[in-house]
This record gives C-alpha cells, sequence and structure tokens, in this order.
C-alpha cells in the first residue's frame, strides 16, 4: 500500500500556503488517480464537512498552476486531476466507460518529443491518448461501444 501523501510539505515547497482544503484535495487526488472534479469535491466533503464546489474548483486550478496536479481532458470527457507530474507519461483512455490508465513513455531516448515538424517550437512535453476499451470492457460484447459515444463514468478500479 501506498504511503499516505505528505500534502504539507508538497504545499510548502510549492511557496503555497497550506489549508484544510489544498490538503484535503491534495490528498483525494492522490488516493484516486485520474479522478473528475465531482468525485475530488465528495472525497474533500467527506474529510471537511461542507465545502463549496467552487472552492475545489479554485484549489485544483491554484495546485495545477503550482505544478502540484496535472489537469487532463481527452476528448468527449470530464476534466480529470493526477499527481503525476514531472514525467513524460501517457494516457489511455476506455471508449466504453471512461476508465483511464497511466502510459509509460517510450524507454530511453524520449521519441514522443521529436516532432517532425516543430514550427519552431521549442518541444518539453508531447501529450498522447490512446483509446480503445479496458478488459472489463472488452470481455462484454457491447455494439454501442463501437460508435465512440462520449464515455460514461468509470468503473471502479486501480485507478479510477
Amino acid at each position: 500500500m501506498e504511503a499516505p501523501v505528505d500534502a504539507e510539505r508538497l504545499l510548502r515547497a510549492a511557496a503555497l500556503r497550506v489549508t484544510r482544503p489544498r490538503v484535503a484535495v491534495l490528498a483525494a487526488v492522490h488516493a484516486a488517480p485520474h479522478a473528475d472534479t465531482e468525485s475530488i469535491t465528495a472525497s474533500v466533503r467527506g474529510q471537511l464537512g461542507a465545502v463549496s464546489h467552487q472552492a475545489v474548483y479554485d484549489v485544483l486550478r491554484a495546485l495545477t498552476d503550482a505544478g502540484l496536479l496535472r489537469r487532463l481532458q481527452p476528448a468527449g470527457s470530464l476534466a480529470r486531476y493526477e499527481a503525476r507530474v514531472g514525467d513524460n507519461h501517457h494516457h489511455v483512455v476506455c471508449r466504453s466507460c471512461g476508465a483511464i490508465s497511466d502510459v509509460d513513455c517510450a524507454v530511453g531516448e524520449t521519441p514522443c518529443l521529436t516532432a517532425s515538424d516543430d514550427a519552431g517550437f521549442a518541444i518539453d512535453e508531447a501529450e498522447v491518448v490512446y483509446w480503445g476499451r479496458c478488459p472489463p470492457c472488452a470481455a462484454t460484447p457491447d455494439e454501442a461501444s463501437h460508435d465512440h459515444a462520449s464515455p460514461a463514468a468509470p468503473h471502479q478500479r486501480g485507478t479510477p
């Protein structure tokens, strides 16, 4: 089992004030990678009681701006947040249920950062999203899953 996040230390290292909502949001995202805002809000409310959606949105923005969280939003999906920052990893998304998992960039040199035409940009990150069906969804024949409809809420797995 992963050790609990030291949210206070992370906040101080990012020169952010330590507040109960910031600690609770960081803990929620560390506990449930790729969580959407509703899930994070529910977790924070479970820890702190009454907290507004706006307060959670504000904390998510501050933590993302400070580099403590990463926001991702695959096409047709809700915004999700993860605490895995500072590396160039990618994601695989289930077309049927919306589950998201991390995919490491190629090992060795980072060919994913070499664009065929960089248009003069100094590229430092590449975002790749792989699409398909997760194992539980692939095991269930479903004609609707082939129509590229917007993903539903993810089922519960190791990384929601």
